[in-house]
């Protein structure tokens, strides 16, 4: 049984449910998973031997990603390269199909640039806007945002631009790192 560690940064929640959709799917294949939010107590307890792949995630607001998220690499860059490994950056402006395009899409090559860690694989998945639960300043900021880029800006919208289809993909595709890694 492939042990699989999905560790994720989540602000409002939507990067969390991505990484708990990648959980299932890989439980669904048979895989033992460890699902941690790296702001967790679980995430400075890691036992990194007994996994065999490793998948992080972190979303972006404001172009940019939590300190907390390089914060963790930094701590554990070592570890993550050491197993076979990916990394997926959940952002709005993947709405955009050409965005999601590792060379396309300028926060995951931000990412490329600042991160200690090179993830060997990269995956972009599109996010989700969720005006009425965000805080006013958020709401303002990325309705300013989607202006400028052609996208939604009613105050009211919930709109989830994330292919689940694709998110069990990504899963899938995990397993199949742990077995090119094998030969």
């Amino acid at each position: 049984m492939t042990r699989v560690l999905v560790l994720y940064f989540t602000r409002g929640g939507h990067t969390a449910k991505i990484a708990n959709a990648i959980a299932d799917q890989l439980t669904f294949r048979g895989a033992k998973v460890d699902l941690v939010d790296i702001n967790s107590a679980a995430a400075t307890c890691i036992n990194w031997p007994d996994y065999e792949v490793v998948a992080l995630g972190a979303c972006v607001l404001y172009g940019t990603y939590d300190k907390s998220v390089f914060k963790f690499i930094e701590q554990h860059a070592e570890a993550l390269g050491a197993l076979p490994n990916s990394f997926f950056c959940v952002n709005v402006v993947a709405r955009n199909p050409e965005k999601r395009i590792p060379e396309n899409n300028k926060y995951l090559q931000k990412f490329i640039a600042l991160s200690p860690w090179t993830p060997a694989d990269l995956k972009i998945i599109a996010g989700k806007v969720d005006y009425p639960s965000w805080p006013w300043y958020d709401r303002w900021m990325i309705q300013l945002i989607m202006k400028m880029t052609k996208g939604p800006t009613d105050p009211k919208s919930v709109i989830d631009y994330t292919d689940w289809a694709d998110v069990k993909v990504y899963a899938d595709h995990l397993l199949e790192l742990v077995d090119v890694t094998a030969i």
